[in-house]
């Protein structure tokens, strides 16, 4: 793999939702801060000038409280948000280009993605699940149907093939929309609060499963949390939000060590540095 695939690079990406994007944009630039531009404006600023680079093959975390933008700043990625201004480009080439066939091909091929609330189909059994993302795309040989029993046996599942959500655990329904994006086998995985409506033994589990699948798997995994030791357990890197913002980027042990300002300084004070961080 070269360094573009897989990779994404985020340039100047501005987002303010409601009308009067133009003015909003320019008291930004002028040092305005979000709540200013929504008094005089009446725009909230979803991102304001928000530029990194996900790295390929690695695990990256997005996080912030909640109304920090992450969730935001992730869809665009996929362009299931449109930015007001910026530039994305995954594997080298500029995403805001795509025509509607270039579009598909980049949700069907490039991205997969997991949602906080599984987006399982509860009508349809475990296989049915995972194979639906393949089954959009065309996909129903024997390769395919082998490739979603190897994922349901990857994740824990063997033997629940033919279960439905609704008999499965919250843990067991996550699983299976894990399942679902690695049977894809895109490059890239989005993660959007994946695992935060688990009750936290599971979600230790789950967290513990991801790390263990990308030990062998190496995709580009951009991770949302709000939760600050789930970031620092799975992330290669991390990157804080608050407001919109891009606060800090840096690696787990530069976020505990380095905090680049009071915000970030507020997160990590009650951390342990003894407790150490974990390697990737």
């Amino acid at each position: 793999m070269s360094d573009l695939q897989g990779s994404i690079e985020v340039r100047h990406i501005y987002k303010i939702f409601g009308p009067g994007a133009d003015t909003a944009m320019r008291l930004l630039r002028e040092g305005v801060s979000k709540k200013e531009v929504l008094a005089q404006v009446g725009c909230n600023v979803g991102l304001n000038d928000v530029s990194l680079h996900i790295p390929a093959g690695k695990i990256f975390v997005i996080m912030g409280l909640s109304g920090s933008g992450k969730s935001t700043l992730v869809r665009h990625f996929n362009r299931l948000i449109e930015p007001t201004s910026g530039e994305i480009l995954v594997n080298g080439h500029n995403v805001l280009t795509c025509d509607p066939a270039g579009l598909r091909s980049l949700r069907r091929q490039t991205m997969s993605m997991v949602f906080q609330g599984f987006g399982l189909l509860p009508h349809k059994t475990v296989c049915d699940n995972v194979g639906y993302g393949l089954s959009v795309r065309g996909e129903k040989s024997p390769e395919a149907r082998a490739r979603i029993q190897y994922w349901i046996e990857r994740v824990g599942l063997k033997g629940y093939e033919q279960s439905y959500p609704d008999e499965l655990s919250g843990g067991m329904r996550q699983r299976v929309g894990l399942a679902r994006a690695l049977a894809m086998d895109s490059q890239i995985l989005l993660m959007d609060e994946a695992f935060s409506a688990l009750d936290p033994l599971i979600r230790y589990d789950m967290q513990t499963l991801l790390l263990e699948l990308q030990s062998t798997l190496h995709k580009t995994i951009v991770f949302i949390t709000h939760d600050l030791d789930e970031a620092l357990r799975i992330g290669a890197n991390v990157a804080i939000l608050r407001d919109g913002e891009l606060v800090q980027t840096g690696t787990p042990e530069q976020i505990l060590q380095q905090p680049a300002d009071d915000y970030v300084r507020r997160f990590v004070e009650k951390r342990s540095l003894s407790a150490g961080t974990p390697t990737h």
